[in-house]
Formats: C-alpha cells, sequence, structure tokens
C-alpha cells in the first residue's frame, strides 16, 4: 500500500492547483470583491476551502478567493515583482520563516493593526513577528513539527534523543532533509550538545556546531529534497531512521506503515507559516477581521483536526482531546528555527553545509 499524501503535496507548489472562488448559499457578496487568501497549495489550500473559509464567510459575510502559493522564496519573489507595478498578488496570504524575515528586512509587508485584531492576545508572542518600530507584520497561522521518525519493524524500540543520528549503530540508515534551511539541524544540534541556540548569534559559534554535525555524515544514506522518496524509504524499512514530518508520519502509521513518529526529549522542531500582508494589498478591513478569525480557539481547533496542525494558541483555549493534542503536538518545549541566522549568514551556511553533505 502506498500513501499518497507526502509533505511534497501536502505543502504543495504553486503549480499544484489553480485559484478557486467559494461560494456558498449564505454569503453575503462584499461590494468591492472577495478577499484573496493564499495558502500552500495542493492538501493546505484544500482543506482551507473546505474546512475554513466557509466559516469565515458565514461568520463575517466576507466572500474568500482561495489562491494556491507556492512555499519558500518562490512566493517571495511573487510580491516583491507585484510590488514593483504596485499590485499585490493577494490580500493576505501564509508565508515560511526564511523568506519573510527577508521580506520583512525589505519592507515588502505591509504593518498589521493589531487594535483591529482582539483575538491577537490568543498567541504566544513568538507567533508575532515586529518590525523593529513595533509595527506587527506577521501572524501565526499554522505550525507543524518534524521529529524522530522510525520504522518500528527495523527499530523496534524507537530513540528518544536526537543524540541517535550519531550513534554508530545507525551507520548508512538514516535520512535528513537535504537543505540547512528546512532541517533545521543546526538547531538541533546546537539544542543537544550545546545547551541551547544561542550559540548559533554568531559565525564561529555556527562553525562549531557544524563541526558536529558533521560527525552524523557516515550515518546519513539520503539527505532528501523529495519528502515522497524517503516517506516510502520509511514505510518500507529501506532507510530505517530520519527527520520527517509528524502529521504526515501520523497518516502513514494510520493507514497501517510501522512507522513512529518521536518527539525527542530535547523537543521536536516546530516550524511555522505566518499570515503576511503584501504592501500593496487594500482590504485591510476584511484582511483584520479574517486574522481575528484564524485566531480564534475554534478555528485552530478545526486546522488541527483536519489539517493535522499544532495550535499557534494556547492550546488549553481550544477544545482539542489530550489524544488530539497529542497528534498534532507535543508539550515538549519545542526547538524553534532561528530564521534570522539564515539571512545574516545565508551565503555561509549554504557553503559549509554543501561541503558537509559531500562528505
Amino acid at each position: 500500500m502506498t500513501n499518497h499524501l507526502t509533505r511534497r503535496r501536502f505543502l504543495g507548489t504553486a503549480a499544484a492547483t489553480g485559484a478557486a472562488t467559494l461560494a456558498a448559499p449564505s454569503i453575503l457578496r462584499a461590494a468591492d470583491g472577495p478577499l484573496r487568501v493564499g495558502t500552500y497549495g495542493g492538501f493546505f489550500e484544500e482543506s482551507f476551502s473546505k474546512h475554513i473559509y466557509p466559516g469565515f464567510t458565514e461568520a463575517t459575510g466576507i466572500e474568500v478567493e482561495s489562491l494556491a502559493v507556492p512555499t519558500g522564496e518562490t512566493w517571495l519573489v511573487q510580491i516583491k515583482n507585484a510590488a514593483r507595478a504596485k499590485t499585490a498578488p493577494a490580500d493576505v496570504g501564509l508565508m515560511a520563516g526564511t523568506p519573510r524575515r527577508e521580506g520583512a528586512k525589505q519592507k515588502v509587508f505591509k504593518t498589521i493593526d493589531a487594535a483591529n485584531i482582539p483575538n491577537l492576545a490568543n498567541l504566544n508572542d513568538r507567533f508575532k513577528d515586529s518590525y523593529g518600530d513595533g509595527g506587527l507584520y506577521g501572524v501565526g497561522g499554522v505550525s507543524w513539527y518534524i521529529t524522530l521518525c522510525t520504522n518500528s519493524d527495523v527499530i523496534p524500540e524507537a530513540p528518544t534523543s536526537w543524540t541517535a543520528l550519531w550513534d554508530s549503530q545507525y551507520e548508512d540508515q538514516i535520512g535528513l532533509l537535504g537543505l540547512a534551511t528546512n532541517s533545521f539541524l543546526l538547531e538541533v544540534t546546537a539544542t543537544t550538545f550545546f545547551d541551547g541556540t544561542d550559540i548559533l548569534a554568531t559565525k564561529e559559534g555556527i562553525e562549531q556546531v557544524f563541526n558536529k554535525l558533521s560527525e552524523v555524515v557516515p550515518n546519513v544514506r539520503l539527505w532528501y529534497k523529495d519528502e515522497g522518496s524517503f516517506q516510502q524509504a520509511l514505510q518500507q524499512g529501506e532507510i530505517p531512521m530520519g527527520q520527517y514530518y509528524h502529521d504526515v508520519a501520523g497518516l502513514a502509521a494510520a493507514d497501517g506503515f510501522p512507522v513512529v513518529s518521536t518527539f525527542p526529549k530535547e523537543g521536536g522542531i516546530l516550524d511555522s507559516g505566518y499570515w503576511v500582508v503584501p504592501e500593496f494589498a487594500d482590504a485591510d478591513a476584511k484582511t483584520a477581521e479574517f486574522l481575528n478569525y484564524m485566531c480564534k480557539p475554534e478555528t485552530q481547533a478545526t486546522l488541527a483536526r483536519n489539517l493535522g496542525t499544532a495550535p499557534v494558541i494556547d492550546p488549553s483555549l481550544t477544545d482539542l482531546s489530550a489524544e488530539e493534542l497529542a497528534a498534532v503536538s507535543s508539550n515538549i518545549e519545542p526547538i524553534v528555527p532561528r530564521y534570522e541566522m539564515y539571512g545574516e549568514h545565508g551565503d555561509f551556511i549554504s557553503d559549509r553545509w554543501n561541503q558537509m553533505i559531500a562528505g
């Protein structure tokens, strides 16, 4: 049996789906058109259209035009290109950490008036990105975990620490994400062996962490960029251990595959998509209504149940059961990526990473 719900499909690409417009009977059509909302294409966009936007429209009377947008730098490039023509490709959209920080440096996102989003108080401060002057530009939308995943047929007792990646008994048995900017292994190494990620504040510290991380290379059979290939290898036991997405691993386990996702004692990696408003978007009032709706506990619970994402608000505010919450998150303090590091030392990290994985 093959599980086709891979992360590639989960996050999708710009070409994965086209735009789709919702049309519910009870919609109170806005005079100046729908709110254009961009989410990662594929499963994400499909799920938002099915499970989130109808409720938002029913609650506010604001229609949504659902847009599939790419992950990573490509989405930022689209926003920048549109800004040159003083337009915006969406009124509001999800954006990942590293390009979001880069876009903020170039000031291509509008400042969001927090006073119009009372439910913003539900969010942990780490899910609020602000400019140096305090102006809010990013609001946490969805989170997901990367954990230590194993094939229980090959490794009956799953390791509970990231240190397993360095264990010589797993020589040539491990699959790891192929980029520094999506594996966040520098942060994992710093947390596991250097008492936290503060050491990554300087180039000298990053070099120390690279020296330790390089010790995993003999154990790595695959530095993967194609998530589907690794998932298949993990499910079949060809590569019995590696880092992978907790939500998709859970779906594979639910489908009967011997896949176990373990939150290491040092913490799973918590990556997130934040809502940003492109510089020339002009639907401020409707955008504020949308962001307020997305910060509601009920909305975050719906996302957890239908997308498998972790809440960006205090979980105790939701009605998620302990079992439902455990399926999408952990009470272990997570490892949070240092997105700013990749902006400040991007070229150095890229060169050093390529040198490392080349052996």
